[in-house]
């Protein structure tokens, strides 16, 4: 029974880790430096302006060309260094041919299709400018986002900046919508206290930048184009920052089944790139890198949820121990957890009785994300997760 009592220990600090843990320490980190002084705000050259090529990769966005297209050629960047790339790859519904009606803009289309990062790696050897921002075709940037992000590189040390991504915010959200949308503040303020502490552990592929020559051809099979290549441009000695500023905004996932699907995939890539950054653990080489990568990235995606999975039994039957000091504590922390799952079916119920009580939605997000990192887990093994693009379906603005 000891041993059952420090494995709920065990299983309770990796879950409350994981989830709010981590901030607090992040946040405790950060205000000791800044009463230290130590580190400082990063020095920015605002006069810093390069050639930028603007990459965007396109699978059958013929809604999105026009208005793509009129929110790059508005962005507060000289015109003559904004170079604008798509990569069309097996395109078939017009995509290229709106594409091509813009003078100033060079298209590489493929009849073929190899998925995502096939269009990338074949598109980047297309790119001749030192910097380049990539950014997904149903996304619009803020006017000053690149800017700001390119501002950043005036830092010899930086290899990459990533932007935030933001997702429209209606009083009728969805389930999804609400649960996202909650999910992308606390990521925004966990990003930009890592950034502050070292670097941020990994870039949102909706809007994010790297020095061109630290660009790496991908394997064919890659899920999480974003993460890997960000992180590899870390691997190599410098750091990501972050520009809650230089934003991207889309609208959320339809609904949670759209949302599951999105979140399956992307635990999937999740396992296949701590699979694939493993030398990333390595505290002895990377030291506060690899902290903030396994505090972040690496426990959210492995151990966090078959803890939250386990909690549940092994607080049941410490729960049930007579005589034992603690057990109204097991048995209290065990009806917490059996509230919250009441309270994720109640915003499941309600997500299909399209009744919108956005305080409900929160735990069934949190239970879908946890969900679909176990799906994603399967997945993986099963090897069954193609590269091409599987959009979820997207609200309405």
């Amino acid at each position: 029974m000891e041993l059952l009592k420090l494995f709920f220990w065990v299983l309770l600090f990796i879950i409350c880790y994981t989830y709010v843990g981590y901030g607090i320490v992040l946040f405790a980190i950060i205000k000791i430096k800044r009463f230290l002084k130590i580190g400082g705000p990063k020095k920015i050259n605002y006069r810093y302006e390069p050639e930028v090529t603007l990459f965007i990769t396109a699978y059958n966005e013929k809604a999105y060309v026009s208005e793509k297209m009129k929110n790059t050629l508005e962005l507060d960047y000289p015109k003559d260094k904004l170079k604008i790339v798509w990569v069309t790859d097996g395109s078939n519904d017009g995509t290229p041919k709106m594409v091509n009606a813009y003078d100033n803009v060079k298209l590489y289309h493929s009849d073929e299709r190899k998925g995502k990062i096939g269009a990338m790696n074949r598109g980047m050897q297309f790119v001749e400018t030192p910097l380049v921002v990539f950014s997904d075709a149903n996304t619009l940037l803020g006017k000053d986002s690149i800017r700001r992000m390119v501002n950043l590189f005036s830092d010899k040390n930086v290899g990459c900046v990533s932007g935030e991504k933001r997702i429209y915010n209606h009083k009728e959200d969805t389930a999804s919508g609400a649960g996202e949308g909650l999910y992308w503040k606390y990521e925004s303020t966990l990003k930009k206290w890592d950034a502050e502490l070292y670097s941020v552990v990994g870039a949102a592929g909706e809007l994010f930048a790297i020095r061109t020559a630290l660009y790496e051809t991908m394997e064919e099979d890659t899920l999480l184009d974003d993460f890997i290549i960000s992180l590899r441009v870390a691997q190599k000695g410098y750091t990501i920052q972050y520009d809650p500023e230089a934003f991207a905004i889309e609208t959320a996932s339809a609904n949670v089944k759209e949302e599951l699907k999105r979140k399956i995939r992307i635990s999937a890539g999740g396992i296949q790139s701590v699979v694939r950054l493993k030398s990333l653990l390595n505290v002895f080489k990377y030291g506060t890198l690899s902290f903030q990568y396994i505090s972040h990235r690496v426990l959210r995606w492995t151990l966090a949820p078959i803890c939250l999975l386990l909690l549940i039994p092994v607080s049941f039957i410490l729960g049930q121990q007579e005589g034992f000091l603690f057990s109204k504590l097991y048995a209290a922390l065990f009806w917490l957890q059996l509230g919250f799952y009441v309270a994720a079916l109640i915003g499941w119920f309600l997500e299909n009785k399209s009744l919108r009580i956005k305080v409900l939605f929160i735990p069934y997000y949190f239970f879908i994300m946890n969900l679909s990192v176990i799906l994603g887990f399967f997945r993986f093994l099963n090897n069954n997760q193609s590269v091409n693009w599987e959009r979820a379906k997207r609200a309405h603005v």
